[in-house]
């Protein structure tokens, strides 16, 4: 299964979703790789401990292999770094992504990630992709290589209107160049649960239809505790509510019922 999580929206709290989710899903005995496609590298920074520009062997060196006429090519696996915990790995992003995009979508090099990752199938139980905050070269990328795509949502009238946009960006790509790809839900993060605009706008979304999740994280400064430490939730605070809840996410995307919470 490899799932990306996406949205155009800044601070929606992608990187800590995708990082926590991977994590869960390590500690649970599954083989996981999470693709850090963001030149921020917040994700590779948070499981690895280090910083990304000290990082060599990264997702800005898997790309700019293939624009690369060289027969001694590294394999796909040389990119990808284990963490510290068991049975979790990274493929770090690096700051180099940047610089080297214009040339990889002159070359159409659009459809190398999802080779590589078809490639690591049979070595990985699942694969998170996390995204930037653009519909950049790197996210199309990641869309074409996934089978679902996870929206974090922060409940406001700003992120509304742009969610209906992503909506409408994601199905374009769908029938352009993925049409296995599967708008797995719209997930409210750092949510509310006393607040009365929160509550209203997701019943708005399902009235009109939307996908989304029943589960909802709420904010917490346990997340920013969390990342100071480079340890995620089910191993820094097993027991917290935010945990839980990540847990409850991680089982429902599984497959196992749930109960809305909204």
């Amino acid at each position: 299964m490899r799932r990306v999580i996406f949205n155009q929206k800044g601070g929606v709290g992608k990187s800590s979703i995708a990082c926590n989710l991977a994590a869960i899903s390590a500690s649970e005995g599954l083989k996981t790789l999470l693709v850090d496609l963001d030149p921020q590298g917040n994700s590779s920074l948070y499981l690895l401990a280090k910083n990304p520009q000290e990082l060599r062997d990264t997702a800005a060196d898997f790309f700019e292999q293939t624009l690369a006429f060289n027969i001694f090519t590294k394999k796909t696996e040389d990119f990808i770094h284990a963490t510290r915990f068991p049975s979790l790995f990274v493929m770090p992003a690096n700051p180099e992504l940047d610089y080297i995009e214009r040339k990889l979508e002159a070359r159409h090099k659009i459809y190398k990630l999802r080779d590589a990752l078809v490639d690591l199938e049979g070595s990985f139980d699942c694969i998170y992709i996390d995204t930037a905050p653009a519909l950049n070269f790197y996210t199309r990328s990641a869309l074409i290589a996934a089978h679902r795509c996870l929206i974090p949502f922060d409940c406001d009238d700003f992120s509304r209107q742009a969610l209906y946009t992503i909506l409408g960006e994601i199905q374009e790509l769908q029938q352009d160049h993925n049409q296995d790809l599967e708008i797995e839900g719209i997930l409210a993060n750092q949510f509310q649960p006393r607040a009365t605009l929160p509550r209203k706008i997701i019943g708005e979304l399902l009235e009109e239809g939307l996908p989304v999740l029943p589960v909802q994280l709420n904010s917490s400064v346990k997340m920013k505790e969390s990342h100071q430490a480079h340890e995620p939730l089910v191993h820094f605070a097993r027991k917290h509510p935010l945990t839980e809840q990540f847990l409850k996410l991680h089982a429902h995307l599984r497959g196992e019922p749930v109960t809305s919470e909204a």
